[in-house]
């Protein structure tokens, strides 16, 4: 069974989630729409005549979708005063909040999200992720004060990770995270790893150096991360540094990391920065011919996801499938 299809398992005895889809301009999320009615309450945010002009072209039937429209919506100006609320102390004036939740489909989706209208968003088909992340973390802030982007990997390797789905972080988000904020993603996909993919994380902070290996300051980064890991999240399997292939090949593993429980056995990989983890999932989606659902986000107090702007609509589907999944988990 494909991982996808075990989330689907998973939410189909809880009660349906609602997840809004903002980017109704994008064909591929007009046709995901009408595919995930069975997993999800789906809403769709723009102009009820144009999305039905679009679904007419495209040969589908979105009886079964919500739409809201933004200018007819009778919550709008509720959530206009509540974002006006949220920002004006970063400078947002009532003009501009007006303008995002009308014009914005982002901002509205999000909002709808943080009213708990919703419980979830899937966007970025057709936006960059910084779009995503700038209306999430200025409406729903991280419970921790940080977050990170992740990707739930699905290999054609199935001896790796829980039938070969495992976790790459931070592939979206941090661009070059110190030690403290690298500690703190190893420790938040360790969690993630357990609540969305299931079994024990082994989680490794990669390198280009193993145990010491190489001298330098980026090396020497990704040690003291690993110190500081394993001191915040003592309850979870953490090692590092290592590179990939000591990681993943028990052999390499015990001659590079000789005692290490982690090393052979790693299925959430932590990456030293985002230009690595960035390229490594694009490597094994491209050249591996892996499934790549992302990029999630940890640490937001909803359920907010991005998606690349790659994506398939099968991709877009899997997606609402995680998000709808991590609302059940955050009730």
């Amino acid at each position: 069974m494909m991982y996808i299809d075990k989330v689907i398992e998973k939410i189909s005895n809880k009660n349906k989630k609602k997840i809004v889809l903002p980017e109704s301009e994008d064909d591929r999320v007009l046709q995901a729409a009408a595919k995930a009615t069975n997993i999800a309450d789906i809403y769709l945010v723009g102009n009820e005549e144009t999305i039905k002009e679009s679904a007419s072209r495209l040969g589908i039937d979105l009886s079964l979708v919500n739409i809201i429209n933004p200018a007819t919506f009778d919550r709008t100006e509720e959530m206009i005063n509540k974002l006006f609320e949220l920002r004006e102390a970063k400078g947002l004036s009532y003009t501009e909040a007006h303008d995002l939740v009308l014009n914005n489909s982002r901002y509205f989706a999000t909002m709808l999200v943080y009213l708990g209208i919703c419980d979830g968003e899937v966007t970025g088909a057709c936006h960059t992720s910084a779009d995503t992340f700038k209306s999430a973390f200025q409406i729903c802030k991280p419970v921790t004060g940080k977050a990170s982007a992740f990707f739930i990997m699905e290999l054609m390797q199935k001896e790796l990770g829980n039938d070969g789905v495992v976790l790459f972080s931070d592939c979206g988000l941090n661009q070059n995270p110190d030690a403290a904020l690298l500690a703190n993603i190893a420790g938040e996909s360790a969690k993630t790893y357990e609540a969305l993919i299931g079994g024990t994380p082994y989680v490794g902070l990669l390198s280009h150096s193993t145990y010491g290996s190489s001298k330098c300051d980026d090396s020497a980064k990704v040690i003291e991360a690993t110190k500081l890991a394993k001191e915040q999240y003592p309850d979870y399997k953490i090692d590092g540094e290592m590179q990939f292939d000591a990681a993943i090949i028990p052999s390499i593993g015990e001659s590079k990391a000789p005692g290490s429980e982690v090393a052979g056995h790693v299925n959430t990989f932590v990456f030293p920065d985002l230009d690595a983890g960035n390229i490594a999932y694009k490597i094994a989606q491209r050249l591996g011919n892996a499934k790549a659902y992302g990029p999630l986000i940890q640490g937001l107090p909803k359920a907010i996801n991005d998606l690349s702007r790659g994506c398939s609509v099968d991709d877009i589907i899997g997606v609402i499938a995680i998000t709808a999944l991590q609302a059940n988990m955050m009730e």
